[in-house]
């Protein structure tokens, strides 16, 4: 007796919501490379290449520059256990879901949690982070850069200053403004960074990029709660792989676990599609797509949320009209369109609408064929709407 097997077909979509975002054909095509051992000489070349790609996106010239095998929230996972030890207290800005998951992991370690927050679709105020710092002793501090759930940039300068005074590590999340959005962590003086492959690199999620500084890895003493994410151990494998100063051979890479080798393939030519591009541009690029697609999607009687000295650039989140039923039209629009937008989350659950401006999502083609549906299903002018984009893109 035979047992018949069901095959799903897998649709095509385009992603243009909070993440994944779209994958160019080159990363897929790199994530079919054949395999190799984790171990092999030829991967640890590879993996010296994607460190220093990541330490250009990053900005940053931290001997460490890794990918976490672990979506964004490995990093999150990665950065609590390694530099927060229960008792610290930590200073945590709150202004959306992801300082809210933060604050929830920093008190899973048993950190001492001081909350300062903002209201969903504003940034925290400096000077509440700066003043909560100062009230210390403080141990870190830690604030997400890019907002997921409300396209909201949270400025960083003054932070680094306020912690260097208490001796506390400036931590972040940048998992949605890496190389979309302007991030400099040297010269905003943070400590350690993670963020995640499926946003503006345009990579699959699996991958969480992760860089620290000397000040922070001072605090790895192979003591972490956890196995897997400690960085004492991590870094036996993840390390460069060049001869020592005095020009002796450098050991072996220690096996720690096997990483997803041909996700490192896909981040690759993600970070090589960003230095080919070059990462200023890539900026201005974002910042184009989001105001020009901002532009038309008000023509439809859709307006941010962000304000606009504190817009994220690869997220604009915007209300819905309050006369249709969102979740109806964001489900028409996946599946008569093929096009995937994102809802709110927490308290702007059924206001929102998460749209992303992401990698090759940051282009007039997606942002037409996103235009256009919309226009469709809200019965609204798609053309007026279009003429507006196509100015943004123009100006």
């Amino acid at each position: 007796m035979s047992t018949a097997t069901t095959v799903t077909s897998i649709p095509e979509r385009l992603l243009l919501g909070s993440g994944p975002s779209p994958v160019p054909q080159r990363i897929l095509d790199a994530l079919a490379t054949p395999t190799i051992g984790h171990l092999d000489p030829a991967f640890g070349a590879l993996m010296d290449e994607v460190a220093a790609g990541l330490r250009a996106v990053f900005r940053t010239s931290n001997r460490v520059a890794i990918p976490i095998s672990g979506t964004g929230s490995g990093g999150m996972d990665a950065m609590v256990v390694n530099f927060v030890r229960p008792g610290d207290r930590v200073v945590c800005g709150v202004h959306g879901l992801f300082g809210e998951r933060m604050a929830d992991a920093l008190h899973r370690q048993g950190a001492d949690v001081v909350r300062v927050e903002a209201p969903w679709g504003r940034a925290i105020p400096t000077e509440s982070l700066v003043d909560a710092i100062a009230a210390g002793p403080t141990a870190a501090a830690f604030v997400v850069h890019g907002e997921t759930s409300t396209g909201v940039a949270q400025p960083l300068d003054g932070i680094a200053d306020a912690c260097r005074e208490q001796g506390a590590l400036f931590l972040v999340d940048c998992v949605t403004s890496l190389s979309g959005h302007p991030l400099d962590l040297d010269a905003a003086g943070v400590d350690a960074a993670f963020s995640g492959t499926q946003k503006c690199l345009n990579v699959p999620p699996g991958l969480a990029p992760f860089t620290a500084g000397e000040r922070a890895l001072e605090r790895v003493d192979g003591s972490s709660r956890s196995w897997y994410f400690d960085l004492s151990l991590v870094l036996g494998y993840w390390r460069d792989s060049e001869s020592g100063g005095d020009g002796s051979a450098a050991p072996p890479r220690s096996y720690h676990h096997t990483a997803p080798i041909n996700m490192v393939y896909a981040l690759r030519e993600g970070l090589a599609l960003v230095s080919e591009e070059g990462l200023e541009a890539r900026w201005a690029r974002h910042a184009t797509a989001h105001e020009a697609l901002r532009r038309a999607l008000a023509v439809l009687g859709l307006e941010r949320l962000a304000s606009a000295d504190e817009a994220l650039c690869p997220l604009l989140a915007v209300r819905p009209p309050q006369d249709i039923d969102e979740a109806a039209i964001r489900g028409a629009l996946l599946r008569d369109h093929g096009i995937e937008i994102s809802g709110g989350l927490g308290p702007l659950a059924g206001k929102l609408w998460r749209i992303g401006v992401m990698g090759v999502g940051a282009t007039p083609e997606p942002q037409e064929r996103l235009v256009g549906a919309l226009a469709t299903l809200l019965g609204r002018d798609a053309d007026a709407a279009l003429r507006e984009l196509a100015d943004g893109w123009s100006s």
